[in-house]
């Protein structure tokens, strides 16, 4: 009995495994925060490290097998993505890659480009002065490369980012890891009180969830 008490304060906590499967919330741990340091947490960084939190979530990859994702996002959004990551996994939704950002020293094309899945980037908005989202982390890139955010260039041009995702702008065409209106990512998210960059007018930013 009081080893089922542990268990189950030990879960309820946030954390623990089943079957192979996890879905943890946790503060910056010291260990964490070195990788983070001088790359998605610059010294320029305004948001404490008290506000961040550190999940790791087991999903479904492209080849069908279970793996162990690991994302940094902003407290007020660990429990809905962790939940919300719980439901995607359960119904096998495939997210190819789910990595810290600072594995590609904080770089999104390079993170886009391998198909990604990050959260939490201190940076400004590609071609502004103004934070992104991200630098909050209270947005998502689900699946970058085949969700890109493509929008229009003055002259009349069509930007596509990341670069090497430009046969993905069209989405009249079909393919995997692909995000519609109405598929059950969208409506998990949207459930969860995030808007979708794909709704957009300005742009399209498909990966793209935020609070």
């Amino acid at each position: 009995m009081k080893k089922a008490i542990i268990i189950f304060c030990w879960l309820a906590a946030g954390f623990g495994s089943i079957s192979g499967q996890t879905f943890s919330i946790d503060t910056i741990s010291d260990e964490v925060f070195q990788r983070m340091k001088g790359k998605s947490y610059g010294s320029d960084c305004s948001v404490p490290r008290s506000e961040l939190r550190y999940l790791r979530l087991s999903h479904y990859g492209g080849d069908g097998k279970i793996h162990d994702g690991e994302l940094v996002c902003n407290k007020m959004i660990a429990n809905d993505l962790k939940e919300i990551f719980q439901v995607l996994f359960k119904n096998k939704y495939p997210i190819e890659r789910m990595r810290l950002i600072d594995d590609y020293d904080a770089d999104d094309e390079r993170s886009m480009t391998d198909n990604n899945t990050s959260c939490f980037n201190f940076r400004t908005i590609a071609g502004s002065k103004k934070l992104s989202k991200h630098s909050l982390g209270l947005a998502i890139d689900i699946n970058p490369l085949y969700n890109p955010c493509v929008k229009q260039s003055k002259n009349g041009g069509t930007i596509v980012q990341p670069a090497s995702a430009r046969r993905y702008a069209n989405r009249k065409k079909r393919w995997p890891y692909k995000i519609t209106k109405g598929d059950l990512c969208y409506r998990l998210f949207v459930e969860h009180g995030f808007k979708w960059g794909g709704e957009w007018r300005s742009l399209k930013d498909y990966q793209h969830f935020e609070r």
